[in-house]
């Protein structure tokens, strides 16, 4: 068995594909003991590292495009569009709150010190906190103040973030870049494990929670096309940005995910998401010597 560092790129919704990288690590026999993440990546590594990726990956498979505005707690302020209190008021309730001191698995969130202009590892404390700091997409998420710094997600400065692993003592460190070539894609071909019936338990327990933090805002006047440039606009700085900090620090193995295989916000093709990534950790992993 081989022990792993393993570090997750930011990417918006492809960041799903995290979770299959995962699943294909644990079942082949790899032991992660470290994590750094940058924004979706610091999401799925922290709540990896809580231990409750199962119970996210349920709630997310079943999570639908009406779900996810209703997610989206509207800033009527100028510094971003959504506070992403919603958000995470609805993860803490479904993993529940955690220490980062007290998790299991070695964990780094990335963020970027907005005033600084610095790179900012989050290493103690609340892990929604260092989730919430990390995923603060500019002009998209409002700043997120911690231990009085205003920070913005970590893929400002550094999409894929090898450096807080460099010194871990495991045998291998796998880096999973959500900038990847673009790619024409295979529609993948495995179900949801999950029966209807099920999903259908998931998706009350989804509204339940978003429910429970509904607020009285409303979109409406907003132009959503205006942030869907500036997303992607920031998606092309993330991919030049993560090529560079990939050759200043190679990890042992770098497992591409498309840079077109969904855009930031469909989080409703979860499965097809998680499928992918499992595929891609299977190609670039399974010849690798244990």
């Amino acid at each position: 068995m081989k022990t792993v560092s393993l570090v997750l790129g930011s990417g918006g919704a492809r960041g799903l594909a995290h979770i299959g990288v995962i699943h294909w690590l644990e079942e082949n026999d790899y032991d992660i003991r470290s994590i750094a993440g940058s924004s979706i990546g610091a999401l799925i590594g922290g709540i990896y590292a809580a231990g409750k990726l199962d119970e996210y990956e349920q709630w997310v498979r079943a999570i639908t495009k009406i779900d996810i505005v209703k997610l989206l707690d509207l800033s009527w302020g100028t510094s971003g569009l959504v506070k992403g209190d919603k958000i995470i008021n609805t993860l803490v309730g479904l993993v529940g709150e955690q220490l980062i001191e007290d998790l299991p698995i070695h964990f780094t969130a990335v963020a970027t010190d907005l005033k600084g202009q610095k790179e900012v590892w989050i290493k103690s404390g609340g892990l929604f906190d260092a989730i919430r700091a990390s995923m603060s997409v500019p002009l998209f998420f409002t700043p997120f103040r911690l231990r009085g710094e205003d920070l913005i997600d970590g893929g400002i400065l550094n999409p894929v973030p090898v450096a807080p692993t460099i010194g871990d003592g495991t045998d291998m460190t796998i880096a999973v870049n959500l900038g990847g070539p673009a790619d024409s894609l295979e529609q993948p071909s495995r179900e949801s494990p999950l029966p209807l019936s099920h999903l259908s338990l998931l998706h009350e327990k989804i509204n339940h929670f978003i429910n429970h933090q509904r607020s009285e805002t409303s979109s409406t006047g907003r132009d959503w096309g205006a942030y869907d440039i500036a997303i992607q606009a920031f998606d092309a700085m993330q991919n030049y940005i993560a090529r560079q900090k990939l050759a200043a620090y190679p990890p042992d193995i770098v497992i591409d995910i498309a840079r077109n295989a969904c855009r930031s916000l469909e989080y409703d093709r979860a499965s097809e998401m998680i499928e992918l990534g499992y595929r891609k950790a299977k190609e670039y992993l399974s010849k690798v010597v244990l």
